[in-house]
């Protein structure tokens, strides 16, 4: 067996103890009330036949008369000589007669004849009871001893004896069958705790082992899962965690690459336009002019990478801020709208904007912000959805009043089992699009931390729909 150490030391020294104690406790009480119920059995038989003892004697009228019937009765008709001593006890506490051996001036000296005689602090002769050692011969005893009266006057005590040799042996066998069932059911509840810690202490072994594996770069394992309880919820967690972990570690990977080569090829362009200038291979003024607009071009999508990501760094560390102030939402998006028009021409892309005639009331905003989720959408539309060469945007109220912008493309749209997952950080999917992606997870976040939601769908008759929602009145 595997030495106790841990959870197993604990659980069985603090359930033994508890289960000692209860056993100590109900043997304990057990042994008392078998001890309190044949001695009390044993007295009230004594009392009895003390009782019926002095109900016979006292028929008699005279000192003599009983004594001579006594002398007779205790000798010769008396038939539990071998578990009972009858005896006489006189006045002055001395066994005149005794069914056990001939006895003469023999003076027990216990309390029951001091009682029974009236020798005692009230002066009234009264029946005892007695338990104790024999002062003759050490044993253990229980003796009655009830005051006999002839004439008005006590005469003598008769006094019952019996060992307690026997009841004594059998309480202790009693007691000892006790204790041998309490420490049988000990050594059941030993037993059946040494079981069910192998059912908790074994899986919790193996998932510390299998968080160990995970730890160590062993991502995606997964432990069977044995049982339909806490236990197995933790395997649950356990495998979860692990398939998460493994599924992010490939995300970090994919993403790292792509970011690697996002970032390598604008600074191929900017390197080699920069040393063809600068070694003088082009001498035309507008072969430089073109190389220089490349270098900047280049250089400005940089720019906006890196601030994408650090955007996103600050939202993972808790450090994005708004700075709130009264923004006109439809204004804010018909400038975003003015400034790609143009630059989506040259692409050969049309821009449209249907705009409403209601008036929106001026909401708790940050402009720099929500500018940044129209100009990122508006250039995911076109990256993604330019194939369509048209891209319409809306704003309208909602029946509640609440503002409604809509941005569609009309390009392939996005598959359906990618769908759950587009705003999902550094998700890729098919597309071949150039990007860090997780503008759409920056987008998502500006747009809750301003109370709003941002859906994205598949439109009717093609391509892809952004609806974004904002309450008036934040």
């Amino acid at each position: 067996m595997k030495k106790l150490k841990g959870l197993r030391k604990r659980w069985i020294v603090n359930s033994l103890s508890s289960a000692l104690l209860i056993v100590l406790l109900a043997v304990s009480a057990f042994s008392v009330s078998m001890v309190s119920y044949y001695y009390r059995s044993m007295s009230n038989q004594l009392q009895d036949r003390a009782s019926s003892a002095v109900s016979f004697f006292s028929s008699y009228r005279t000192e003599e008369a009983f004594y001579q019937n006594a002398y007779t009765y205790i000798n010769y008709q008396f038939q539990e000589k071998d578990k009972l001593d009858f005896q006489l006890i006189d006045t002055d506490g001395s066994v005149r007669f005794s069914s056990f051996f001939e006895s003469s001036g023999y003076t027990p000296g216990t309390p029951d004849i001091d009682d029974a005689l009236g020798k005692n602090e009230s002066g009234a002769p009264v029946m005892r009871v007695w338990t104790g050692s024999d002062p003759n011969t050490g044993e253990h005893i229980m003796a009655v001893s009830c005051p006999l009266t002839i004439g008005g006057e006590v005469v003598c005590a008769i006094r019952l004896v019996t060992s307690l040799r026997l009841v004594d042996r059998q309480i202790v066998f009693i007691i000892g069958a006790a204790l041998l069932v309490g420490l049988l059911l000990v050594g059941i509840i030993y037993a059946s705790n040494l079981y069910f810690l192998r059912t908790i202490v074994d899986p919790v072994t193996e998932v510390t082992s299998t968080a160990e594996r995970i730890a160590a770069g062993s991502y995606g394992v997964q432990m069977a899962k044995k049982y339909d309880d806490e236990i197995g919820d933790l395997v649950d967690a356990i495998n979860d965690m692990s398939q998460k972990i493994k599924q992010a570690e490939k995300v970090k990977n994919e993403f790292i690459s792509s970011v690697s080569h996002e970032l390598r090829t604008p600074l191929t362009a900017i390197n080699g336009w920069a040393e063809t200038i600068m070694n003088g291979e082009v001498r035309d003024a507008q072969d430089v002019k073109k190389g220089m607009g490349i270098i900047v071009s280049e250089a400005r999508r940089l720019t906006n990478m890196v601030e994408e990501l650090l955007e996103f760094s600050r939202i993972q560390d808790g450090r994005f801020n708004l700075s709130i102030e009264p923004v006109d939402i439809k204004a804010e998006l018909e400038d975003a709208v003015y400034t790609y028009r143009e630059f989506f021409h040259r692409e050969g892309i049309e821009l449209t904007h249907t705009d409403c005639e209601e008036e929106f009331p001026v909401i708790n905003a940050d402009p720099e912000r929500l500018r940044q989720v129209f100009c990122n959408l508006l250039d995911n539309a076109a990256k993604h959805g330019g194939s369509g060469k048209r891209i319409d945007t809306a704003i309208f109220p909602d029946e509640n009043g609440d503002v409604v912008i809509t941005i569609r493309d009309y390009g392939p749209g996005i598959p359906e089992e990618e769908l759950p997952h587009v705003k999902t950080k550094f998700y890729k999917g098919s597309s071949k699009a150039r990007g860090s992606d997780i503008g759409l997870a920056v987008c998502e976040e500006i747009v809750t931390l301003h109370q709003g939601t941002l859906d994205i769908g598949n439109a009717e008759g093609g391509g892809c729909l952004v609806t974004l929602h904002f309450p008036v009145g934040t």
